[in-house]
């Protein structure tokens, strides 16, 4: 599988991040900037081409951009982020979707949604209510996905759903049962639990290829011996704000 990777390079002011589940620590622009060249050479390397959405020194957490669009297909949906001071980022994102060819929908208010809420495995699409996704935000995304079957999912303790579960490959689910409430996903639903927190965090390259982060070496490690190929990245300056590599990303496979 290949296509296009959505990214957006980190300003000055990333320091200036939102942060609501843990203490927040110093982060270093320059670096942060330097691990995401990391990043997005790592995608490329994996066959999927960068194209960076247009940069906004103003907007503290827009390299987070997963946030701002969830894309199914040819469709982006356009998320209204829970925070209000998150929505400026989406502007740009959809005239990057736009530029791809996509065409590009809106969550309007009073809905709520965050991409990071939203894990979608085969026909199913996971979607997390949190702080940042309220019920009429799911409810929108479900009436513009009507080939879908959007599910909700309840968390505990998580900034977003993908902080707490991811998927592999084949579908298994990768993640902590104390933090999201699986009693309603459909049989066989089956959560593999990884050896570190960061190890719920997976993003899917294409075939059996997987990046994850550097902090979790055991959770990659036990990846690769059920055979599948991983690449680590570091991206620590990302997760003292409660980021992860998915948050990173938009990946837009070629159809």
């Amino acid at each position: 599988m290949s296509g296009i990777a959505l990214v957006r390079k980190p300003g000055p002011r990333i320091a200036e991040g939102l942060v609501t589940h843990i203490e927040r620590e110093p982060v270093d622009p320059e670096r942060a900037l330097v691990q995401h060249e990391g990043y997005v050479a790592a995608l490329a390397g994996a066959g999927w081409t960068p194209v960076h959405v247009e940069s906004a020194d103003d907007l503290p957490d827009a390299p987070f951009v997963e946030d701002t669009v969830v894309v199914c297909g040819r469709l982006a949906v356009l998320t209204r982020p829970g925070a209000p001071e998150r929505r400026p980022e989406v502007a740009a994102v959809e005239e990057a979707v736009r530029g791809l060819g996509l065409s590009a929908v809106r969550v309007t208010r009073p809905g709520t949604l965050d991409g990071g809420d939203v894990l979608q495995v085969g026909r199913a699409v996971y979607v997390g209510r949190s702080a940042r996704t309220n019920d009429e935000g799911i409810a929108q995304l479900a009436a513009l996905l009507p080939e879908r079957q959007v599910r909700p999912v309840d968390l505990d303790g998580v900034l977003r759903l993908k902080s707490a579960v991811t998927a592999l490959p084949d579908g298994t689910l990768i993640g902590d049962p104390a933090r999201v409430d699986l009693t309603g996903l459909p049989e066989p639903a089956v959560l593999l639990e990884p050896e570190e927190e960061a190890g719920a965090h997976v993003v899917l390259l294409g075939g059996d290829r997987v990046l994850m982060a550097a902090s979790a070496p055991r959770t990659a490690d036990l990846l690769v011996r059920r055979g599948l190929d991983v690449t680590t990245v570091d991206i620590s300056e990302f997760e003292k704000l409660e980021g992860c590599v998915t948050c990173l990303s938009v990946l837009v496979p070629f159809s």
